[in-house]
Formats: structure tokens, C-alpha cells, sequence
């Protein structure tokens, strides 16, 4: 599992997301940059950003 966190590109925002493709991560952050952000276009600088920061969610055992 891939998780991204919101405040490692903007600082304070406690937003966060899990997905097993880097691509779905990318493409949920992308959309909460547009509407929590205000961010109208996700340059492709911005998606390398995000793609950088995107890391694997340590194992849990049950």
C-alpha cells in the first residue's frame, strides 16, 4: 500500500491518502490540490512533486 501526505508538499495540511497504485495516489492528491487548494492546473512539475513524495505504508501484523 502507497500512502501520500498533503503536508509534506503543503506545509499544514493534514490530508492523506492510501491506494496500491501510485497512480490512483497521484490522481486522488492532484484532485484535492484543485479543490482544497485552489490550484487550477496540476503542472507536470507538480506531479513529479507529488510522485517524490508518494512512500509504502509500513506492514501491520493482526
Amino acid at each position: 500500500m502507497k500512502q501520500f501526505e498533503c503536508g509534506s508538499l503543503v506545509p499544514g495540511c493534514t490530508w492523506h491518502t492510501e491506494a496500491e497504485e501510485g497512480a490512483e495516489i497521484v490522481r486522488r492528491a492532484a484532485e484535492h490540490l484543485r479543490t482544497a487548494h485552489g490550484e487550477s492546473v496540476i503542472r507536470p512539475g507538480m506531479v513529479e512533486q507529488i510522485k517524490a513524495r508518494v512512500h509504502e505504508t509500513p506492514q501491520t501484523r493482526h
